[in-house]
């Protein structure tokens, strides 16, 4: 699976999941990515054959209901909490982890096509 980590997470992440062997790239990366909009940002990923994980439930949740009832294709949005995968400095390892099993478990690159799920954490 590609992913893009939206704007709120370290670009560190994405650094350390490809050294991992994870196509995955972070919105601070990529300059024609930063300040889009989120139903544009998922539009754009869809072309690349990206997922999109984000902790912004209130805007993703609506835009992909929205885009299934418009029968329109996005490759999914993984979502997550501050509780379960903290955006902190010091949790960075942690997020690392979980990101590395998840995509572990699949590697489909539309494994997540026009879904939405939460990133569950295992403890």
């Amino acid at each position: 699976m590609r992913l893009l980590l939206d704007e709120h997470f370290s670009p560190e992440i994405a650094r350390q999941l490809r050294a991992r062997d994870h196509d995955v790239v972070a919105v601070a990366e990529r300059s024609d990515l930063v300040g889009l909009g989120d139903e544009e940002l998922l539009r754009r990923m869809a072309q690349e054959q990206r997922a999109i994980m984000t902790n912004n439930v209130k805007d993703f949740v609506p835009l992909a209901g929205r885009m299934a009832l418009d029968q329109e294709e996005h490759l999914g949005v993984l979502l997550t909490s501050d509780r379960s995968t903290p955006r902190r400095s010091d949790a960075i390892g942690h997020v690392v982890v979980v990101l590395h099993e998840f995509l572990e478990l699949h590697p489909a690159k539309d494994a997540l096509r026009n879904q939405v799920r939460w990133l569950t954490v295992s403890r």
